[in-house]
């Protein structure tokens, strides 16, 4: 079977595709615009930022406020030199100590000299015990580093 159409017909379909494709192009061209316009508005935006810039001691003119600072040597070497010294001081703590000890001497002739009665012996040792442990974690480097009082 066979079909004949009469009429005009209008070959503008092929013209159809090319409009898509212009339009289409046209369109990327106007979304380039405007990414433009935006980085440009973003570059604008970063220029008025205020920015973090390290100042040395010597262009500032004051002096560092910190415990050390980075320098050169008489080599010509960075080494750092320190502003503040600091003072720590353990002799509370090594008083402590020291009473404790003599409590334990104090505690030991006690109990020698009590060599009768077992209960008041008991009572001192269980004294004596705990003055021991005490000594045990307080007679240390670690506990003098810790409660040493430092000052500037």
């Amino acid at each position: 079977m066979a079909m004949q159409i009469h009429g005009n017909y209008d070959h503008s379909g092929n013209n159809y595709a090319e409009a898509a494709r212009e339009k289409q192009a046209a369109e990327r061209a106007e979304k380039a615009k405007e990414a433009e316009k935006t980085a440009e508005t973003r570059d604008s935006d970063r220029l008025s930022e205020p920015k973090d810039e390290y100042i040395s001691s010597e262009k500032s003119g004051k002096k560092p406020a910190g415990l050390y600072r980075v320098g050169r040597d008489e080599n010509g070497k960075r080494k750092i030199f320190y502003e503040e010294k600091c003072v720590t001081n353990t002799d509370k703590v090594d008083r402590e100590i020291k009473k404790l000890k003599e409590k334990k001497q104090q505690l030991e002739q006690q109990i020698k000299s009590a060599s009768g009665d077992e209960k008041k012996i008991r009572e001192l040792e269980k004294k004596l015990a705990h003055v021991e442990n005490e000594l045990s974690q307080k007679d240390n480097d670690t506990y003098r580093k810790r409660h040493a009082s430092v000052s500037q």
